[in-house]
């Protein structure tokens, strides 16, 4: 029987080696997880509390698609507290997950053919969604010495013009961000060129010096991607909200009522304590600024190569030619032989993944240390 040309895109790699590390653990063997972006504390306790009463006492049915309007309002007053910013309730849309609203959006902002750029290394669920759209993704390559983030002078170098650019700061895979000097005149060239501007923003939160700045800081017309996966430690309750311009609300709220119906019900409910668990939540954000000094440090001692400038989420995109020139046959032989997994960089970079490997520092600094130690002993036994 048929199957969809759409569906032929590549694999998350970072699931493969999830899947192949959970296979391993099942039997008996110890696993380090440094593949999956992941907070390992789990939801903040006002939240998972807030949950078991509203599966007691809450109808737990469909919402509006666009979400629950008592979270909206609150997400609302989440930007006017955090970024001192006026979002209108209407402009929030509470989506299944993060992912769920970059699906929305692509199609509601792009037709098949159109053409969006992204930066190269960047996540690969952008380009693979984009694909699977029949939306061509143009990818910028990046390099340490722009931070791995999308530049002016990359866009005007293209042949040709492109319809969207997608921009996240902090990064995944590489941790850097986009700071108010370089997105002001990236928005400014956008703006001016017609390109939509997709800014994911679901690490903010995490940083290790300055805050990361909104895109609204500059435009109305840019569409923000959040949620409550990354600082509010809620990635399995599937949880997410955009920020769209005026022109895009209708077209994304009527393909959530056919696509989604609506987000979950009990996540919502447990979200609205979400904003008020700061206190919980920065203590994770200083734990992995822990675990980045003690993975850099520990990555330097095995014999691994320059490293991505981390500023924010809990990655580490690590250059591995001093010791491999294949990064998933690296991987796998890791995970094999020190217990340890990652993220190969051909899951970021198709062109130039294979001398990459992402580690992501999320979990616990046991864990991390841990991971660290056996790195050293596999790269440099006794």
């Amino acid at each position: 029987m048929k199957v969809s040309r759409r569906s032929g895109v590549a694999p998350f790699y970072a699931m493969e080696i999830l899947r192949e590390a959970n296979a391993r653990a099942a039997g008996g063997a110890d696993v380090m997880h440094l593949e999956t972006g992941e907070p390992t504390t789990g939801a903040p306790d006002k939240v998972k509390a807030a949950a078991v009463a509203a599966i007691e006492n809450a109808h737990l049915g469909y919402t509006e698609a666009t979400g629950m309007r008592e979270l909206r309002e609150r997400i609302a007053r989440h930007y006017q507290d955090y970024y001192g910013l006026n979002v209108p309730v209407d402009r929030i849309m509470v989506t299944t997950g993060s992912s769920g609203g970059l699906l929305l959006t692509f199609i509601a902002a792009f037709d098949a053919g159109d053409r969006v750029a992204l930066a190269d290394p960047g996540y690969p669920a952008y380009r693979n969604m984009l694909r699977s759209l029949d939306i061509v993704p143009v990818t910028l390559p990046s390099t340490i010495e722009d931070r791995y983030q999308p530049t002016v002078e990359m866009l005007e170098a293209l042949d040709e013009p492109v319809d969207g650019l997608i921009i996240a700061s902090p990064a995944n895979p590489t941790g850097t961000m986009l700071h108010a000097d370089d997105m002001a005149p990236l928005i400014d060239y956008c703006e001016r060129q017609r390109i939509r501007i997709i800014s994911d923003e679901v690490y903010h939160g995490i940083t290790f010096g300055e805050r990361a700045v909104s895109a609204l800081s500059f435009t109305e017309s840019a569409v923000i991607s959040n949620g409550f996966s990354k600082y509010y430690a809620m990635t399995g309750w599937r949880l997410g909200w955009m920020v769209f311009p005026e022109d895009l609300i209708r077209p994304a709220e009527r393909l959530a009522q056919n696509l989604f119906v609506s987000p979950p019900a009990l996540s919502q409910y447990a979200a609205l304590q979400a904003f008020d668990c700061v206190e919980e939540l920065d203590a994770n954000v200083e734990r992995y600024r822990e675990n980045r000094a003690i993975l850099e440090a520990a990555l330097a001692k095995a014999g691994f190569g320059e490293l991505s400038p981390a500023e924010g989420a809990f990655y580490l995109y690590v250059d591995v030619a001093p010791l491999t020139n294949d990064s998933e046959a690296f991987c796998h032989k890791m995970l094999a032989e020190a217990g340890v997994a990652a993220t190969p960089g051909i899951d970021f970079d198709d062109a130039r993944g294979a001398r990459y490997v992402r580690f992501s520092f999320a979990g616990s600094t046991e864990d991390i240390s841990a991971a660290g130690d056996a790195i050293i002993r596999w790269l440099n036994p006794a």
